[in-house]
């Protein structure tokens, strides 16, 4: 809905000024009318204007976290959602969280419930929260709700660090074997170029090869900023590409250790929404549906999507996943026995804290086997630097 901002008389004397959300301007100036106010200027907010506000109100995961938190907090202290957000406009740390607040506080005091307001900015929350707070308000039970879901956004937070954290060392390393490369390249072999011409017989190759490289990048010097950036964009079009995707991910799936890491940082996101949803009441489809949002990887979420199809047309949830052939058996064979059972509520958290376990566990794995495989890919590299730099001086000895 278009959004216009006011001008208004408040008891025949004040001037205020705020926004509402309508479909048109007569609504617009009904709304503030059953607010008490007589308007006097009324405007819509160009699309850009709109858009730049919409911008604006984008939230990080932490910061995701910080409003949930706070206004937990006001609400379950008894305080109305507009006076708590109110309370956020005027006494929040980030800008985002007060602008995001003004908003918000806005179109509830003219009459929208707080799960609609946040429909209004998918891009800001997500569907997984706003649906989450749709199903907690029409329960009757916002507060405990938005516990949930900050708990859920913790522990996504906490994965993604974990994961994150991991990938960090043998980035870092990668890096600064590429800067030594560079270094040893553009200074150091060119030192030794003179003394290694005067010798009689060939240089050997790989000397040869390093030689070559260092001079062509010590004469296009361009070439290296033009080489990261281009990566970095294949990279990001690859990323984005569709089709490239599916393939990244497809070949991921295939790699010992990283592919369980994928797999079970997926499942783990997957799982805590699925459960928090189901808790909230939420239909089951409707759980998994919002679950399936939270998987990145293209393959498991296209098989978990087919799955969900396969569930809305009336086949068991772990009948349906055990058809993706993708999902870890331990897994299935919890949901079966929680829907055989009349308690998949209960099962849903012990595979939740199952998946968390095993998460762990493969994350220490993969830290101790990247120290080693790391300390091969330097040590390869620091041996074929020194051997390229010691070969022709072995070479001049012998003569």
């Amino acid at each position: 809905m278009p959004i216009f901002s006011y001008q208004a008389l408040k008891g025949g004397k004040e001037v205020v000024k705020g926004e509402v959300t309508a479909s048109n301007m007569k609504d617009a100036r009904d709304v503030i009318r059953k607010m008490g106010l007589v308007p006097t200027k009324i405007s819509e907010y160009s699309d850009v204007k709109t858009k730049k506000r919409q911008a604006v109100s984008s939230l990080s995961l932490n910061e995701k976290i910080d409003f949930i938190s706070t206004l937990q907090i006001l609400l379950s202290s008894g305080i109305p959602a507009v006076e708590s957000l109110m309370f956020m406009e005027q006494e929040a740390a980030k800008k985002k969280i007060r602008e995001l607040s003004k908003i918000l506080k806005t179109q509830i005091m003219a009459g929208s419930t707080f799960a609609d307001t946040l429909a209004r900015y998918p891009q800001a929350f997500g569907y997984i929260f706003i649906g989450l707070v749709k199903a907690g308000e029409e329960a009757g039970e916002l507060e405990k709700t938005l516990g949930r879901i900050k708990d859920l956004l913790t522990k996504q937070s906490n994965t993604k660090a974990k994961v994150i954290g991991t990938l960090m060392y043998p980035a870092f390393v990668i890096v600064l074997a590429c800067v030594i490369m560079l270094v040893m390249l553009l200074f150091v072999f060119p030192t030794f170029k003179e003394m290694f011409e005067q010798q009689e017989k060939a240089l050997p190759w790989i000397t040869q090869i390093m030689i070559n490289a260092g001079d062509f990048l010590k004469q296009f010097w361009y070439t290296i900023p033009i080489f990261i950036l281009g990566g970095a964009f294949l990279a990001y079009f690859s990323y984005n590409w569709k089709p490239s995707r599916e393939a990244i991910d497809k070949a991921i799936l295939k790699i010992p250790l990283l592919n369980n890491l994928v797999l079970y940082s997926n499942y783990s996101n997957f799982m805590s929404v699925f459960s928090v949803s189901y808790d909230a009441g939420i239909p089951i489809v409707d759980c998994l549906q919002l679950g399936v949002i939270t998987l990145t990887n293209t393959v498991l979420n296209q098989k978990i999507s087919n799955a969900i199809t396969k569930v809305s047309q009336g086949l068991q949830v772990s009948q349906a996943l055990k058809s993706t052939k993708v999902m870890p058996k331990m897994l299935l064979f919890m949901i079966a026995t929680g829907e055989q059972s009349g308690r998949l509520g209960d099962m849903l958290e012990k595979a939740v804290k199952f998946l968390d376990k095993t998460l762990d566990s493969i994350i220490d794995t993969v830290t101790k086997m990247i120290e080693p495989i790391m300390l091969i890919v330097i040590g390869s590299i620091v041996l074929t630097m020194a051997l390229a730099l010691y070969l022709p001086l072995f070479q001049s000895y012998q003569n």
